[in-house]
Formats: structure tokens, C-alpha cells, sequence
């Protein structure tokens, strides 16, 4: 059984700091390395002229010492910072090093749609945005993987092999099982991890070059060129070093992913609650011909990302990977041990899948909209249930045909952004509609006018779900199109110089994704270690959650007075309702959002008892919460009625 998602955030952060120690120790043994090879170097240029003997002085030197450790870091830490750099892009960047090419949301292949499908179901089932999928169409092995430095700007990879050879049932849980990394706050580390290893590597790669040039000039085979002789020997000491380096650097690697692939496994059974899926994906692999084997050459380098093991002619000590075997038991303790025997992967049908939406699961009744009930809400924080999954499941099967064609399309996604937000009065409609008509791209305008009548007849509570479902077609606009249709969001919520609550989370949300998608944002830092250090975010949000939900200033001022309570901080009172707007309430969600994890749960467990004070949970209040949790990164998954 998984744990609670803030300790998985502050195990995530602790698993950081120790693997910077590790790989600290690692670049302090290499420092001390290099200045034995050079004061080795320069003490056999100054040795006796009468003994030959090595003048071991230069090791005591301060210059050296230095020299040493400053070319060594600058060496070591470039490198890492621009390999990490290089993947600042996020995980597109690596999905399309693999080899992985981005699904179109429009596909009529029956395999990239199924694929799509489960991601959609996993995304709104787990809260958080649809992530881009992209597809290896190369690789026949069964395997997958989740990249990127956040939730905002995560991907999903996977091999043709999987994608065609996989049920829908083990389809659905090696995605579960990506999707906890997702969630864990795995992925950031596993960048992390490429960076470093890479940094040390660059020092085995400058004694190998070295060893070349010596080879090349004739240093290594001229018996009076002596003096080539100890550069020829520092060389393949840089080299012995750097290899040395990565030797351990993938010690560490290996032992950092094997207990998050553990972790994952759990997480996928009980997002699932379905142990034969992802233990049958794991089963077919050991059946499979290819296996989990990925051919691409840059899958070395990012191994502990990927689902199954992806390289071979390792040790199990430098395996990413735990035994197939012991996964398999974990999940599955009357396993056999026999692999279902498999052919190659054939013509792309894919195995056994069940009709779209279905998510094969018994209790909820597919397609009901829920009641909100938030009595678990923050227990279920990054801990979907397989209640959230059938839900999604049921929502995508039931929204309108039209309304899913054009989420996954450019043109449609924008249109559908631009219908959701027209006035419901005649006249603010007029102007947004004529604002359209003049600045909207070449036809987006005609689809807009076309998709009106649909979205209107759309339950407002599959809105911002409708929203998240068409996040990855937007992210494919270019930077000029992305500037166009922000400016138009901007007019369309102005036209009526009021902005309402679904008017101010839809921007939020849209702001969130494309900040990570195009770059402009990175990792939040953690500033804020206790609740105290952010009490004045935390009196604006909870006095914004009491307006929300109350008309009435007593009862907005108990509801306050009950989250507040919740904080065991001094006394505050209920903000007046001039300090408490969206402008406000943006700035706090800044500082939430660097406040360490478990401050977060306590804000919204706060956020709840606010809420929940007069026993009543109106839509805008869910829809609130889970903005909320999804812009300081705690993704809340649809708040459904309890059984």
C-alpha cells in the first residue's frame, strides 16, 4: 500500500539530498584522484636527475590542490548543469531523445486511441493535467516511462511493444504505475541523476581523449618521446578515474530506483485496485521475446525511468531495476513462476481491449456526476482510488462527441477554451463574440460559434475536466499562438469587467500549464518550513474559501474561525472582503506553493474545515479546492460521493 502523498513528497526531497551527498563524496574521491595523477604528473617532470626518483612534493602544494579541485568541479558540475539544462525542456525533451514520437490527440488508430484514453482516465481520475503522450514506435520491447521536472510538464512514453502487446486491464496499470511516479515526485530526481552522472563521466571521457591524442601524436609508441610518457599515464589515470566515478555513480543510481520501482508497483495496485494488470504487464515481459528491452542508444543513460528494465549486460547490483521475479511476487504472492509464452510484437492490434471508457471495475455507475463530499479529500491527494478512475472513465464516455473531438485538436482546443468562456447575458456575448471574430486564428472563430450550443448543454462540473483533456492539444501551439490566445482568454473574461470564480480558475490553470510548458517556469524551492511563516498567505485563502461558500458575514466569519483552528496558529481574524480578491489570493498561492509538503496538507485540511464549517459544498467551493491544490502541487482527484 502506497503512503501518504506529502511524506512521498518529503521522502522525494530527502532522496535528493542524499543522493547530492553521495555524489558529493563520489566528486571529493575524483578531486583527490586528480590531484595524486597531477602532482604524480609533475613530480615525474621534476624528478632526480641522478635516481629517476618522483618528486612527491607537489602533492602538499596548495596551487595543485587548487587547481585540482577547482577544474575538477567546474569539469564535474558544468557538465551536470548543462546535461540538466539541455532537459530544462522538460519531458518532451527526453521523450523525443528515446526516440518518442507525440500522439496526435486526433488519432484514429485504434491503438494510439486506447492510449490516449487510459492516460485522459488516469489524469482526471489522479487530478492532475493530461500529460502528452508520445509513442516509440521503433522499440518492440514492453515498456514505458514518465519524464519531466514537474506535474505541469510531465510526458508518457511508450514502446510500440507495449501499446500493441498489453490488454487494456495491464495497459491501465503500467500507466497507473508511470503516473505514481508522476505524483511521487520521482521524475525531477531521475533528471537529477542523468545530470550527475553525467558530470563525472566527462572526466573518464578527458583521460580517454587524452589517450587518443598521446596514441595519435606517437607519444605511445616513440621510445625517445619519454616525456610523452607521463601524459600518456595521466590519461589512462582520468580515464580509470571517471570510469571509476560512473562505476559507482550507477551503484547509486541503481540502488535510488530499484525501491521507487517498488513504490510505483504499489501505487499502481491501489490506484487500480486490479493487481492482475500491471502483474500481467510484468508477466508478459518475461514472456516476451524482446522482453523489456529498449534499442535506442540514448536509453542507457536514462534506464531508472523507464517501467521495465531497458538495457542488458548488467549485473543485478547495476540493475535500475528489482527482479522481475520479486515484482511479481509482491503483487501476485500465488505466482507460479511461469511466463505466458508470447510472439513478437505483430500487426499493432492491440490485445484484448475493452470498449473506450470502460475501465473494468465494478461500484460507481459509469458516467454519474458526483455530489462533492470532501470528508477524504486530502487523504486522496496524489492517491487516486479506483472509484476516480471509473469516474473518469464514465465522464469521458459520457461528454459529447464534438467536445472531444476538437479537445484534441489545436484549433478545436482553443475554440472549446473560447466557448466555455462566453457570457451567458446578450450583450458582454456580443462583444466577446465580435473580439473572436477579429483576433482569433484563421477558423478558430466558425469553431467556436459551432461548439457554443454543445458546451452550454455541458454540466458545470465537467468543465475544467473538459479544461485538463485539452491542456496537451494547446501546448502544441507555437509561442506566437500561445501569445494570441492568451490575450483573447484575457478579453474574453474582461468583456464583462467582472471576472467570476470559473472564469479565475480556468486561467489558473491554463497559466500554470503553459508556464511549464514553454519553459517559463521551474521547480518551486521550498522557503517556508512552518505554517507560521506563511500566515498571511494562509488568513487571504481561507478568507476567500469563507466568502465563496457564505453569503452571510457570521457565517463567513465561522468558517474562517473553523479552518483557522485547524492551523493551531495565533489568533486571526476574518479578512474584510476588499483584501481577500483574486489579485490577493494569487500572491498567496505563490507562497503557498513554496511552503515544504506537510505545511501543504495542513493548508488544505484548513481549506476543508472552511469549507465543510456549514456542512453544505457547493460546486464553486470543489472547483476551488481543487485549483488550489493543483497551483501549489498537490493534485486532488474528484471529490465523489462515499459509497
Amino acid at each position: 500500500m502506497a503512503t501518504d502523498f506529502f511524506q512521498q513528497q518529503d521522502v522525494a526531497r530527502r532522496g535528493t539530498t542524499r543522493l547530492v551527498v553521495l555524489f558529493s563524496l563520489a566528486v571529493l574521491a575524483i578531486v583527490v584522484s586528480v590531484e595524486v595523477l597531477l602532482a604524480a604528473t609533475m613530480g615525474y617532470f621534476g624528478r632526480d636527475p641522478d635516481t629517476g626518483a618522483i618528486d612527491w612534493t607537489a602533492v602538499g602544494d596548495p596551487r595543485l590542490l587548487i587547481l585540482a579541485t577547482f577544474g575538477t568541479l567546474l569539469l564535474v558540475g558544468g557538465g551536470s548543469l548543462y546535461k540538466i539544462a539541455q532537459l530544462r525542456g522538460g519531458g518532451r525533451v527526453i521523450a523525443e531523445e528515446l526516440g518518442g514520437r507525440l500522439v496526435d490527440g486526433s488519432t484514429s488508430d485504434p491503438v494510439e486511441r486506447r492510449l490516449l484514453n487510459v492516460v485522459e482516465e488516469m489524469a482526471i481520475a489522479s487530478g492532475t493535467s493530461t500529460p502528452p503522450v508520445y509513442i516509440m514506435d521503433g522499440e518492440a520491447g514492453i515498456n514505458a516511462f514518465a519524464a519531466g521536472f514537474a506535474q505541469q510538464d510531465a510526458v508518457i512514453g511508450i514502446t510500440r511493444g507495449a501499446a500493441t502487446t498489453l490488454d487494456r486491464d495491464e495497459l491501465q496499470g503500467v500507466i497507473a504505475h508511470e503516473f505514481s511516479h508522476i505524483l511521487n515526485g520521482d521524475m525531477r530526481l531521475n533528471i537529477r541523476l542523468i545530470g550527475l552522472l553525467h558530470g563525472i563521466f566527462l572526466i573518464g571521457m578527458i583521460g580517454y581523449f587524452i589517450l587518443r591524442m598521446s596514441f595519435y601524436t606517437g607519444g605511445g609508441r616513440s621510445k625517445d618521446n619519454k616525456g610523452a610518457v607521463p601524459i600518456l599515464a595521466l590519461g589512462a589515470g582520468l580515464a580509470i578515474v571517471g570510469f571509476a566515478g560512473t562505476f559507482f555513480g550507477n551503484l547509486i543510481k541503481a540502488a535510488v530506483s530499484r525501491q521507487r520501482e517498488f513504490l510505483a508497483d504499489s501505487s499502481a495496485v491501489q490506484f487500480t485496485r486490479h493487481p492482475g494488470g500491471i502483474a500481467g504487464a510484468l508477466k508478459k515481459i518475461g514472456g516476451f521475446v524482446t522482453g523489456s528491452k529498449v534499442e535506442n542508444p540514448n536509453a542507457p543513460q536514462a534506464s531508472h525511468m523507464f517501467f521495465g528494465r531497458a538495457t542488458s549486460g548488467f549485473s543485478a547490483m547495476f540493475s535500475t531495476h528489482p527482479p522481475l521475479g520479486e515484482r511479481i511476487r509482491r503483487i501476485d504472492p500465488s505466482w507460479d513462476g511461469e511466463f505466458p509464452e508470447l510472439p513478437e510484437a505483430g500487426d499493432g492490434a492491440p490485445g484484448a481491449a475493452g470498449p473506450p471508457g470502460a475501465a473494468g471495475f465494478a461500484g460507481v455507475e459509469a458516467g454519474r456526476v458526483p455530489s462533492p463530499n470532501l470528508a477524504n479529500a486530502v487523504s486522496q491527494v496524489g492517491q487516486p482510488t479506483p472509484a476516480h478512475v471509473e469516474y473518469a472513465a464514465g465522464l469521458i464516455d459520457r461528454l459529447p462527441e464534438p467536445v472531444m473531438v476538437a479537445a484534441h485538436e489545436p484549433y478545436g482546443a482553443r475554440a472549446l477554451v473560447y466557448a466555455l468562456l462566453l457570457d451567458r447575458d446578450p450583450e458582454p456575448r456580443r462583444r466577446q463574440l465580435a473580439h473572436l471574430e477579429a483576433a482569433a486564428d484563421d477558423g478558430v472563430y466558425e469553431e467556436t460559434v459551432r461548439l457554443v450550443p454543445v458546451v452550454e448543454r455541458l454540466d458545470p462540473r465537467v468543465r475544467l475536466p473538459v479544461l485538463e483533456i485539452a491542456l496537451p492539444a494547446l501546448r502544441s501551439l507555437t509561442s506566437l499562438q500561445v501569445e494570441r490566445f492568451q490575450e483573447n482568454v484575457v478579453a474574453l473574461v474582461e468583456a464583462d469587467e467582472v471576472i467570476d470564480l470559473f472564469e479565475w480558475s480556468l486561467q489558473r490553470i491554463l497559466l500554470r500549464d503553459m508556464q511549464a510548458s514553454f519553459g517559463r517556469s521551474g521547480p518551486t524551492r521550498v522557503r517556508h518550513r512552518s505554517a507560521g511563516a506563511v500566515q498571511s498567505p494562509l488568513a487571504v485563502l481561507l478568507s476567500v474559501l469563507a466568502y465563496v461558500g457564505n453569503r452571510d458575514p457570521q457565517a463567513a466569519e465561522r468558517a474562517f474561525a473553523e479552518g483557522w483552528r485547524v492551523l493551531s496558529l495565533p489568533e486571526q481574524r476574518l479578512l474584510p472582503h476588499g483584501e481577500c480578491g483574486f489579485t490577493p489570493l494569487d500572491a498567496a498561492l505563490v507562497e503557498l506553493d513554496r511552503a515544504a509538503p506537510q505545511v501543504k496538507k495542513r493548508t488544505l485540511e484548513a481549506a476543508v474545515a472552511c469549507i465543510t464549517a456549514d456542512r453544505k459544498v457547493t460546486v464553486e467551493e470543489g472547483e476551488l479546492l481543487r485549483v488550489v491544490s493543483a497551483w501549489i502541487n498537490c493534485p486532488m482527484p474528484p471529490i465523489l460521493t462515499p459509497p
